[in-house]
């Protein structure tokens, strides 16, 4: 993917595993799977029932465990943590999964995916009462909402902590002797169960069930509650107020394409876009090429539609050091020309048509045809496999205000001016939905599209909004 290089990042994936000898060592094999949800930070707590062990730090997973930290890891039961920081910042303090002592009612190991919008109110609220924070993150304010809940109960505290919270949030909460699991009512981010053996599994995404070997059982509900431990599985409902509104750029950039999120698998999904994208904006071309690697599956699906041939005009360089670490444009674009090679003898002389994901800023696809442009393509016809990102997200994409989406203040026709393309055109909502293969009247198959209509699925508080940003900010 060039989320690194383009500037469209996701928070971060979560994996728990109960009940498994190897249990440490599965945790690491699913973290790595789910690699591409975050690369700045990675964690694995690990507890036998008694006591808690863990190991976190900054880089790639198997940077952070490199020099043979994994085996001090002991335990049936694990939780792990893959980070990309949007809310909170980095730094090691952030990392997770975050891991609290008390004398009265043991250790307690967090991890989430997700950004809660309601953070700041929170911690006002909570700071007034006396909390002190160890970190810059919103995860840390379900602890303390758990610490001072009036309940007796580890699964009421938690209920009555997760009332509170309003966002996205995809939660593994680990003691010594129980692992508890929920998803936010709206259920924005995936979440998945399965079982490995005896041992049930959790994981962001089903392709980390693949790598570990795990059997997918179902995903986990918005507003459920999973209460794991060495008696078995029970589930609960912690809010029976659903509003299911699964992200859709989990479908168009996110996830894995071996993954399935909430039956609909991740290729098929972004392959009918391409086909949708074809028959709503086809052109007269030679070739269609994919920008690597979230938009390969689009291209195909455009390439099949029209008979266009489908063509590797576009390499990535998978040997490149991680320069997404440097934020600075003039770092992005030098990545951009690292990262990416236009094949000439593919593209010369031919009308090419680029297929991408999504545009943010612009300023990828602007050096993108210019590439192939040097490389002497006579014509390159931009086809995005989405609707035009013009409006912030608050759930856990690092897309925060309207100046950094170039389609918030650019028509269609000042897009295609500004990255120098022949033409350019994106994919309609309706196209979207159906591409996908969800509706708007399916309760099961709700979708967020707030990125790109601008009306969110929960509220949206005063703090989490940009104070030029408030007044263009509508909800559902």
């Amino acid at each position: 993917m060039l989320a690194e290089i383009r500037g469209l990042n996701e928070e971060c994936g979560v994996f728990g595993v109960w009940g498994h000898n190897e249990a440490p060592q599965i945790t690491y094999y699913g973290l790595h799977s789910l690699q591409h949800r975050g690369q700045e930070g990675a964690g694995i707590i690990a507890t036998d029932g008694e006591n808690m062990t863990s190991h976190k730090g900054l880089g790639l997973v198997t940077e952070v465990f490199q020099n043979g930290e994994l085996k001090d890891l002991k335990g049936k039961s694990a939780i792990g943590h893959v980070r990309y920081a949007t809310s909170g910042g980095g730094g090691f303090e952030n990392v997770q999964p975050l891991f609290f002592r008390s004398q009265n009612n043991g250790s307690l190991a967090l991890a989430h995916n997700g950004n809660l919008v309601n953070a700041s109110q929170l911690k006002q609220q909570l700071e007034n009462q006396g909390s002190i924070f160890q970190t810059s993150s919103d995860t840390e304010v379900l602890a303390h909402l758990i610490k001072r809940s009036g309940y007796l109960d580890l699964k009421d505290q938690i209920k009555n902590a997760l009332s509170m919270l309003k966002g996205a949030y995809a939660f593994l909460i680990m003691t010594e002797k129980e692992m508890i699991v929920a998803l936010d009512p709206n259920g924005l981010r995936p979440l998945s169960l399965g079982m490995l053996g005896d041992a049930y599994v959790i994981a962001s995404e089903t392709c980390a069930f693949d790598v570990v070997g795990a059997t997918y059982l179902r995903d986990v509900e918005p507003g459920e509650m999973l209460i794991i431990n060495d008696e078995g599985l029970k589930s609960e409902r912690f809010s029976m107020n659903i509003n299911r509104s699964m992200c859709s750029m989990e479908y168009i950039y996110f996830s894995r394409p071996d993954s399935n999120i909430n039956g609909i698998n991740v290729h098929s999904a972004r392959k009918n876009l391409g086909k949708k994208l074809a028959e709503e904006a086809h052109v007269e071309a030679d070739v269609v090429t994919g920008v690597p690697d979230s938009s390969i599956s689009a291209a195909i699906g455009y390439a099949e539609a029209t008979g266009i041939p489908y063509e590797l005009g576009l390499i990535k360089n998978r040997y490149v050091g991680r320069t997404f670490i440097q934020p600075s444009q003039s770092l992005r674009e030098q990545g951009v020309r690292m990262k990416l090679s236009a094949v000439r003898g593919v593209v010369e002389g031919k009308r090419v048509v680029m297929v991408d994901d999504s545009i943010v800023r612009g300023t990828t696809s602007r050096r993108i045809v210019k590439m192939l442009r040097e490389a002497g393509a006579t014509e390159v016809h931009v086809r995005i496999s989405s609707p035009p990102i013009a409006h912030p997200c608050f759930y856990g994409i690092d897309t925060s205000t309207h100046e950094e989406l170039i389609a918030s203040s650019h028509s269609v026709e000042e897009i295609r001016q500004e990255i120098g393309a022949d033409s350019i055109a994106f994919l309609s909502v309706d196209g979207l939905m159906d591409g996908i293969g969800r509706k708007y009247d399916d309760p099961q198959r709700g979708q967020c599209l707030a990125c790109f209509t601008g009306k969110y699925p929960t509220e949206i508080y005063e703090d989490t909004v940009l104070p030029h940003v408030k007044e263009t900010v509508m909800t559902k």
